[in-house]
């Protein structure tokens, strides 16, 4: 439904994006996920026809995104950042005047309109003012606009930014019921979200492509679906760099206290820390000989699953130390 192949955009001589490259299956939803300034936004506003790309190719339902615009944008719905929305207009004379703009024959906009109120749950707002809606609501409202003339493909770049958790989750389950009848890529930096709504992730980084596959498989292959949560006594920031050098440990991140008080009664001069093995590894008895020669004293220690977000901070930190490395020697 979805090919991208080799798409470069250049403002003047810095790279927003380079050589990217993927594909989205007919009625899969794909998470577009990447640090902020990796280069998301540009690649949607490419597939969108709102940016021309410097080189390379996409592809929309078969119509390539530069030569047929008009063609793309008919078989699209896209929903930027910030909803484009009227703000004036009830929602329902919002969506008839979006119909209008986007081609639907006269008779069939009503029913239309209707099927995209009802698919986002704005039954009960369908007569009120934009400008008095929630955030949520509006959010609904902008996703209603990008699916009232039933694309085959939607681009969805951010849907949840500033949401509260409930309304996160509203729209979450909105976005999930679109699969299967609609193709979705959904730009995200909030990483449980992709997770739990996604058939497959991309991850960009300083515009490149540095994965793609499912979450599972990648939380497998890339740090092998384990690690440990250490408690200890003594600074983070010096237990951080006696692990970083053990055998087998690919990451080693601080815990944010806020998440760590759930668990535990925080004590002073603790600190809480997430290692991610690497591919293969065991290093569980060496981490812990290495504190103890450290002179850290080890309160607990506990094996976890990795999640998507310590694949997603494996490659990002990897892929920025390589080109610091890279830059380093070329000032060399």
């Amino acid at each position: 439904m979805i090919e991208v192949e080799h798409l470069s955009k250049i403002y003047g001589s810095t790279p927003a994006i380079t050589d990217v490259t993927f594909s989205v299956e007919p009625g899969e939803i794909l998470g577009f996920l990447g640090p902020n300034g990796a280069g998301k936004t540009t690649t949607m506003r490419i597939l969108a026809g709102y940016l021309p790309a410097t080189s390379g190719t996409a592809q929309i339902a078969g119509y390539d995104v530069h030569e047929n615009s008009l063609a793309v944008r008919q078989r699209i719905g896209y929903l930027p950042e910030t909803p484009p929305l009227y703000p004036e207009m009830t929602v329902e004379g919002f969506l008839h005047f979006v119909a209008q703009i986007k081609g639907i024959p006269a008779g069939d906009r009503t029913s239309k309109v209707l099927a995209a109120i009802k698919r986002c749950n704005l039954e009960e707002k369908r007569r009120v003012i934009i400008r008095k809606l929630s955030k949520g609501y509006r959010q609904r409202v902008g996703i209603a606009q990008a699916i009232v003339h039933d694309p085959p493909a939607i681009i969805l770049d951010e849907p949840t930014v500033g949401l509260d958790p409930r309304q996160i989750i509203e729209v979450r389950n909105l976005i999930k019921s679109l699969a299967g009848t609609h193709t979705i890529i959904l730009s995200t930096h909030i990483l449980p979200e992709a997770s739990m709504t996604c058939n497959r992730v991309a991850i960009i980084n300083r515009g490149k492509i540095v994965a793609t596959n499912t979450p599972e498989n990648l939380m497998t292959q890339l740090t092998d679906g384990s690690g440990y949560e250490i408690e200890i006594d003594g600074e983070a920031a010096l237990a951080k760099q006696v692990l970083q050098n053990v055998k087998g440990v690919a990451l080693v991140e601080s815990m944010p206290n806020a998440g760590v008080q759930n668990r535990y009664q925080l004590e002073q001069n603790r600190a809480y820390l997430r290692v991610i093995s690497q591919p293969g590894k065991e290093p569980g008895r060496d981490i812990a000989a290495a504190l103890l020669r450290g002179g850290f004293g080890l309160h607990e220690m506990r094996r976890v699953s990795a999640t998507l977000e310590d694949v997603f901070l494996q490659l990002t930190t990897l892929e920025t130390e390589v080109n610091s490395a890279a830059k380093e020697g070329e000032a060399a």
